[in-house]
């Protein structure tokens, strides 16, 4: 029994296509995270929310995705709460014309309901209905899983949304040693240079995980496995890698590794 936590896609479809054929996910034992952004800056929007949901439906046992800050900035766009989500540096503007087949032109204050009514027309329903019941945490044996990080070193369940969703506290990635928390939203070249690992760039230090690996044409979209700290990567050139992280990981963690073994070798 193993979980795969996959970081923020941002409309990668291809690449995430690539990466689930690249898991050796038992699906009837095995869970299947995904910290939420699934949306935006890519390509593939419609193509990654329409996949995420039907394997999400097909199994919601096993298959769980978190409600990321894109998520949300979407969502209260649509019921006219605010308009991050249009903003240039959110790339909600190529989510915007690859459901509407129109780009986003925004010229007078009418522009506005305009383009929000086109939208909420244009993007299906059971997409919209799925963003909102989408959980801002996740809990297993191994982990917490969240898209962005916890208020203060809370449980997520005593962490405000806006920290689960928007969350870059320097001393949570620095100092944060309660369960083990995997979380994504910050690319990990931003996250304290201390707990970087190698050329694969994710983040690991004390108990907190972070797995968003960044978005550019180089950026891996990243899929961690735990107990065993397998890393599987996937590339906008077709590329894959596989990593096995054994070093440097904190004590915590290493006793989570320790217990999940022993979890295994008595089932086995």
């Amino acid at each position: 029994m193993k979980t795969f936590v996959v970081g923020d896609i941002h409309g990668r479809c291809a690449q995430l296509h690539h990466l689930l054929d690249l898991l050796p996910r038992d699906e009837s034992t095995d869970t299947l995270i995904f910290l939420g952004d699934l949306i935006d800056r890519g390509s593939d929007v419609p193509g990654c929310v329409e996949h995420v949901l039907d394997l999400c439906g097909a199994n919601p046992e096993r298959v769980i995705c978190l409600r990321g800050n894109h998520e949300q900035m979407l969502l209260d766009f649509i019921d006219g709460k605010s308009l991050t989500w249009i903003d240039a540096d959110t790339g909600g503007d190529r989510t915007f014309a690859q459901y509407t087949q129109t780009p986003l032109r925004l010229q007078t204050e009418a522009d506005f309901d305009i383009a929000r009514n086109l939208f909420a027309d244009k993007m299906p329903a059971n997409q919209i209905e799925f963003f909102r019941q989408l959980p801002l945490y996740h809990e297993d044996d191994f982990a917490l899983y969240v898209h962005a990080g916890l208020e203060q070193g809370k449980h997520p369940r005593d962490s405000s949304p806006q920290a689960l969703l928007w969350t870059r506290d320097m001393e949570f990635y620095k100092s944060y040693r309660g369960k083990p928390c995997v979380f994504g939203h910050t690319p990990t070249a931003f996250l304290p240079l201390r707990g970087r690992l190698g050329h694969h760039g994710i983040y690991i230090f004390h108990s907190a995980i972070g797995i968003d690996t960044g978005y550019n044409l180089h950026s891996p979209l990243s899929c961690l496995s735990l107990p065993d700290f397998m890393l599987y990567q996937t590339y906008a050139d077709g590329q894959s890698a596989t990593h096995h992280i054994t070093s440097l990981i904190p004590e915590t963690l290493k006793e989570m590794q320790r217990k999940a073994e022993l979890i295994w070798t008595g089932l086995t």
